[in-house]
C-alpha cells in the first residue's frame, strides 16, 4: 500500500503525527479521494438520478423532488411537531444539520442524510444543509449531484471556504473523469478562492495541489502540499505525493 511506504521516507516524529491524522480524517474527505463526479453548473433540481430501491428520504434533497413534494414524504403535521420543539425553524435546521454532521464522523450516512434532508426542508436558506447534503451526494459513482447541491450552498454562503472548496475538489473529480478543461479551470478557481478566504484550509490546499498536477505545474503543486501539511498533517494525500515523485523530487525534501 503506498501509505505505507511513504511513511517509511518521512521522520518518526512525522509518522506518528500522520498516523493520528488519517485516524482522525473526517469520513466526507475520504469519500472525495476515492470518488470522481459531475453536475449542472446551472443547479437545476431535474438532473439528480432517484436511486433505484432506495427511499427518497435516504437520498440527498429527496432524490430530486420539490419541498412540497418531500413534505409530502415526512408529512406536514409530522415535520411542524418537529419544528415546534425549537424557537424557529432556523434553530431546528441548524440543529439537524449539526446532527447530520455528528453522524457522518460516525459513519452512518444513511441517518446522516435524513438529518440533513430535515434541515433543508425545516429552512432552504441553511447553507450548511446543503454542504451536508453534497458531501452525501459525493459519495456517488458521479459527481453530478455533488455540484449541483453544493452550487446552490454556495449561493447562499459565496464566502465560505469549506463550501468553496468542496464545489472546487468536485470539479476536479469530474475533471478527472471527463477531462474536460473547463470543469479543471473551474475548479482551481474555485480552490484558489477557498484559500486565500482562508489559508489554514488544509484540504483546500491539497486538492489545489493535485489541480496543479493536472496542470502539469509540479513545483506549485508542491507548494501547495506542504501549505496544506503545515495546516495540518492529516490532509495530506499520499496519492498524490506518489504521482508527484514520479515527474518531480520534492523541492522540500521530506517525501522521497
Amino acid at each position: 500500500m503506498f501509505i505505507s511506504a511513504s511513511l517509511k521516507t518521512i521522520s518518526p516524529a512525522l509518522t506518528a503525527v500522520l498516523l493520528l491524522g488519517l485516524l482522525l480524517t473526517a469520513p466526507a474527505q475520504a469519500q472525495r479521494r476515492s470518488k470522481t463526479s459531475a453536475a449542472n453548473a446551472d443547479g437545476s433540481l431535474a438532473t439528480t438520478p432517484t436511486a433505484p430501491g432506495r427511499p427518497a428520504r435516504l437520498q440527498p434533497m429527496f432524490g430530486g423532488l420539490s419541498p412540497a413534494q418531500a413534505t409530502q414524504i415526512i408529512g406536514e403535521a409530522q415535520l411542524k411537531a418537529i419544528a415546534a420543539s425549537f424557537a424557529s425553524t432556523a434553530e431546528a435546521s441548524a440543529f439537524f444539520t449539526n446532527k447530520g454532521y455528528e453522524y457522518l464522523r460516525e459513519r452512518q450516512p444513511d441517518t446522516a442524510v435524513y438529518r440533513f434532508n430535515l434541515a433543508w426542508l425545516l429552512d432552504p436558506k441553511n447553507a450548511e444543509a446543503y454542504r451536508g447534503l453534497g458531501i452525501v451526494a459525493s459519495s456517488q459513482p458521479t459527481p453530478d449531484a455533488a455540484i449541483r447541491i453544493l452550487i446552490q450552498g454556495l449561493a447562499l454562503a459565496p464566502t465560505s471556504s469549506a463550501m468553496l472548496s468542496d464545489l472546487g475538489t468536485s470539479y476536479l473529480l469530474r475533471y478527472s473523469q471527463a477531462k474536460k478543461k473547463k470543469d479543471l479551470t473551474t475548479g482551481m478557481d474555485l480552490l484558489q478562492r477557498a484559500t486565500t478566504t482562508d489559508p489554514a484550509n488544509a484540504e483546500g490546499w491539497q486538492q489545489l495541489a493535485r489541480g496543479y498536477y493536472y496542470q502539469e505545474k509540479y513545483a506549485e503543486a508542491w507548494a501547495a502540499v506542504h501549505k496544506g501539511q503545515n495546516a495540518s498533517v492529516s490532509s495530506l494525500d499520499f496519492n498524490l505525493i506518489g504521482d508527484l515523485l514520479t515527474k518531480l523530487p520534492d523541492p522540500q525534501g521530506i517525501f522521497k
